[in-house]
């Protein structure tokens, strides 16, 4: 079923269900990158796991081939927002921040996130912004959660949410043009989510929606430009920047982060619908 206007794709339980498990195997891939960052390590040595777990599951690394992009994850370090595509000679190096951004498609079902990874000994003010960010998206699912949960929820309530995080964290600049999107039979669908904004707009949040919630935020200004490769995004004063994402569900009774391990529950507590147990492992 889909909405009209902006074709917002509308789930059931059981097609929820099926985008929990591509999100696991979303979760289980950059769990095992995460744990493989190190100096010394490229962004290609990073990738080549990503693949690997993806296939191990049963699913197909969503990100290659679409439109033409040649790897299985996104590796954007420093100062590259999104977007960047891994190299054997882009080698990590003590104090660098790495975003990885990972999707897999299993039985036809989409699952999308992303990561903020130190490399080594990381300047805390570099890993208080990327706390902010986490923080920032999670405040931005427990919107919509409750949005749902009261029936008055609209989409910008997420945004405004994710800003009023931001600000509250420190200066930050939160990028220009880029946020989250629906998510389902295709990995990127309507609704565009921005991660700034007026509460109250948009469309309404209901069960069934699929969203992909995804802050970008920098040491510096906003804008961004995008380099020659056609692919990678960086930050136009070339400060540093990071980007976290989980893909979430709202159903009748509850929010579901499908591509978190405990579903969420950790973070959000009772927001999380009964389908995740409660008992589920953090990790």
């Amino acid at each position: 079923m889909r909405r009209a206007q902006l074709d917002i794709q509308l789930k059931t339980p059981d097609q929820i269900q099926k985008m929990r498990a591509a999100g696991l195997v979303v979760a289980e891939a950059l769990r095992r990158m995460s744990a493989a960052v190190a100096p010394g390590v490229s962004t290609a040595d990073l990738d080549a796991i990503a693949e690997a777990t993806i296939r191990e599951a049963g699913a197909i690394p969503s990100f290659k081939g679409y439109h033409g992009f040649p790897a299985s994850i996104c590796s954007s370090v420093n100062e590259q927002v999104v977007h960047a595509i891994p190299a054997a000679d882009q080698v990590l190096r003590e104090g660098d921040l790495i975003s990885i951004d990972c999707g897999a498609v299993l039985d036809g079902w989409h699952g999308d996130a992303a990561v903020t990874v130190g490399v080594g000994e990381v300047d805390p003010a570099l890993l208080k912004m990327a706390s902010v960010a986490e923080d920032a998206m999670w405040a931005g699912i427990a919107a919509a959660a409750r949005g749902a949960a009261n029936g008055r929820g609209r989409l910008t309530d997420i945004s405004h949410a994710v800003e009023t995080a931001v600000r509250r964290g420190g200066r930050y600049g939160i990028v220009d043009g880029y946020g989250g999107h629906g998510i389902g039979t295709e990995m990127h669908q309507d609704p565009h989510v921005l991660n700034h904004g007026r509460p109250g707009k948009g469309p309404r949040l209901v069960p069934g929606m699929a969203l992909a919630i995804e802050p970008m935020i920098t040491m510096g200004s906003p804008r961004t430009v995008e380099l020659s490769d056609g692919w990678t995004v960086v930050t136009r004063d070339r400060s540093m920047a990071v980007h976290v994402e989980h893909s979430m569900a709202l159903l009748e009774d509850g929010v579901w982060v499908l591509t978190a391990f405990d579903g969420g529950r950790a973070r959000l507590g009772d927001l999380v619908t009964a389908r995740q147990p409660a008992d589920s492992p953090a990790t």
